[in-house]
């Protein structure tokens, strides 16, 4: 049996596989045909990015399209926030609008204790709060760009946790893409995922190579706290970057300028070989982590939460934006806090 958690972050996009993801998985599963796979998700959560629903969580798709035989069941009970948690009682309105052809967020904050509204002249006080009840680890902003992640990171950064430099000790940082070079085999990480936590506890060096800046750090695993430190090299040029991770232009880029040092071998191979243990081209891609895109919170949990929709067009709003509210708020478990939001959206 093989189980698939938080499945409806599962691509059938073709560039995440050579048929998707998703079909590579269901492949992969019934290459043995007794074989069972349990795919766990919540259908209100945001989908993969680019598309309007996720097809892992939609049954006929999966039967018509896949050829899978199907059977569904939806669990009830929630189990992150008790019963009497206000960000439970609006999750579930979020959910419930879902239906509506024309959605109407509508937050009630007021009765509850694990939710407030805040102005952005208080979002500092508020930090400064979670940071010293739960600490800096299991507390978040989500936002819903990364250039308003990389304003508030830098806010963060210099404000409350008073940092000057570019990266120091103590800096949380998210790896933004898969890395398979630096983790030993060995190890019960497997390897640096898209999405996992680190700390920075050592700045070893600085240096730029090949037109990019890298700094060679020791990190401290967040999520897997028995595994040993280790020193790795990262690419400073993706902490600020609008995009999620290296643009593609600037990864042909550094890969086109690390092969020139390979010109005198002389087999593909041998270059091929050199080039999947150089370094500079494995360094890992990561971004600051106090505030981050809710589609790389999606799958985490934290006990405080900050949650800014930011500027949003005088418009109808859209199961888009619905599930985007509803992403973000339940990844809180204690408390949650609404920064700056748009009056319509609050019922009390």
């Amino acid at each position: 049996v093989f189980i698939v958690d938080e499945a409806s972050m599962i691509s059938d996009d073709k560039a995440f596989g050579e048929n998707g993801l998703l079909q590579d998985l269901v492949e992969y599963v019934f290459e043995k045909g007794s074989n069972r796979l349990l795919l766990v998700g919540d259908m209100a959560q945001l989908p993969p990015v680019g598309q309007a629903l996720s097809p892992s969580l939609n049954p006929d798709y999966m039967q018509h399209t896949l050829g899978c035989d199907v059977s569904q069941i939806e669990l009830r009970q929630v189990m992150r926030q008790g019963q009497e948690s206000g960000i439970l009682l609006n999750a579930t309105n979020l959910r419930n609008e879902l239906v509506n052809k024309e959605p109407k967020p509508a937050f009630s904050t007021k009765l509850f204790k694990d939710i407030y509204r805040m102005t952005g002249e208080r979002l500092e006080d508020g930090l400064r709060y979670a940071y010293n009840k739960y600490g800096t680890e299991d507390t978040v902003v989500i936002c819903r760009s990364n250039k308003n992640a990389n304003l508030y990171n830098q806010h963060i950064r210099t404000q409350i946790h008073f940092t000057e430099s570019e990266i120091g000790v103590g800096d949380l940082i998210m790896i933004v893409k898969n890395n398979y070079f630096w983790l030993p085999k060995e190890s019960g990480a497997g390897f640096l995922a898209n999405g996992d936590f680190a700390e920075i506890t050592k700045i070893i060096s600085f240096e730029e190579m090949y037109g990019f800046r890298f700094a060679t750090v020791r990190l401290k695993l967040v999520d897997f706290p028995e595994v040993q430190e280790l020193d790795v090299k990262i690419m400073l040029d993706t902490l600020h970057s609008p995009s999620p991770a290296l643009p593609p232009a600037d990864n042909n880029k550094l890969y086109a300028e690390v092969l020139k040092d390979y010109e005198d071998l002389k087999t593909k191979k041998e270059r091929s070989a050199a080039l999947k243990n150089n370094p500079y081209l494995n360094a890992l891609q990561v971004k600051f982590a106090y505030a981050i895109t809710c589609h790389k919170a999606q799958g985490g949990q934290w006990k405080a939460v900050f949650v800014d929709h930011g500027y949003l067009k005088d418009e109808p709003v859209n199961d888009e934006l619905v599930r985007w509210l509803y992403t973000a708020i339940t990844r809180a478990s204690e408390e949650l806090f609404l920064v700056n939001f748009n009056p319509q959206f609050v019922a009390d």
